[in-house]
């Protein structure tokens, strides 16, 4: 019922732990696995260790809505192969979320992580507080950078969207004629917390990427507008803390989905969308979640004319 099969990855539910604070170690994302998700996404992982900004690198602005700028750190491909080995021992499909600092390094980071037992491949390109989101505002680079990784690897790879760009719909095109098996929309958004006796940021660095509630209606209008132009899967991502926002994103277009800011409540909140989810299903007569994708875009929208006559 809730099975679904993401550019040949077969998953068991549609939730997918989303690249950011967790999934950078084997027991964490163990426990993780067991808790009903359908496939895990790594933290994002460099071609060397990266310290990353200085506390602090995170704040709750809003009930459920955060702005985080954590750099980017984590420990290095290298480091980090012996966490992908073991806990790929437990056959879970693995995403590895990667990224570089030019080409060679992204290439160097994908085939490391499918040498080490990758799944999948789930490239950075759009992180609002670091360099690699310049690749990411831009078609051509896009292109260039999903086209040389998926020439160089013979897994899925994935390409996680910058919502902070003037047409998405261009980039994800530019991905999906590169070869990309599937895009992952949306990133953060690029925000700033500002503290008022201070008068200065919260965030060390500054700026940061907003995630949680806030941000979720703004994704799921991403994913409709995505679906009407690309013809690989979309994984719907951001603000997701119900079932009923799990719905929503598969009517705008999304084949699977990723929570990541939701399971700062725990992970018990992973086995009450399930729950949910197949209540909805078995209500509405569905025998799969599958069949909801793209749904809404049966209905006509209704637009304004431009005079009266």
């Amino acid at each position: 019922m809730l099975e679904v099969n993401l550019a040949g990855l077969k998953l068991k539910t549609p939730l997918i732990l989303a690249s950011g604070i967790l999934g950078v170690s084997s027991s964490v994302m163990n426990r993780l696995s067991k808790a009903g998700l359908g496939a895990i996404t790594t933290k994002s992982i460099g071609p060397r260790p990266r310290i990353g900004f200085k506390n602090p690198s995170i704040v709750e602005v809003q009930p459920g809505t955060f702005i985080n700028s954590v750099g980017l750190a984590n420990p290095g491909i290298d480091n980090f192969i012996s966490e992908i080995k073991d806990f790929k021992r437990s056959k879970f499909p693995l995403i590895v979320s990667v990224f570089g600092y030019d080409d060679p390094s992204y290439i160097e980071v994908a085939t490391k992580a499918e040498n080490a037992g990758a799944d999948a491949i789930e490239i950075n390109i759009s992180c609002p507080h670091s360099e690699v989101a310049s690749i990411g505002i831009d078609k051509n680079l896009t292109h260039n950078i999903v086209s040389k990784i998926k020439d160089k690897i013979s897994i899925p790879l994935f390409v996680k969207l910058n919502p902070n760009v003037t047409n998405i719909v261009d980039i994800a095109l530019a991905a999906e004629q590169g070869g990309a098996d599937a895009v992952v929309a949306i990133n953060t958004m690029t925000a700033m917390a500002i503290d008022i006796n201070t008068r200065r940021p919260i965030l060390s660095h500054g700026s940061g990427g907003l995630s949680g509630r806030a941000i979720h209606h703004i994704a799921v209008k991403k994913v409709y507008d995505l679906f009407k132009s690309v013809h690989i899967p979309i994984i719907g991502c951001g603000g997701i803390t119900n079932w009923q926002d799990v719905i929503e994103f598969f009517l705008a277009g999304a084949t699977a989905v990723q929570i990541g800011t939701l399971l700062y409540n725990g992970f018990d909140i992973i086995k009450e969308i399930n729950d949910g989810l197949k209540k909805y299903l078995k209500k509405n007569n569905l025998k799969s979640i599958s069949e909801l994708t793209g749904l809404t875009h049966n209905f006509n929208i209704q637009e304004v004319p431009d005079f009266i006559d």
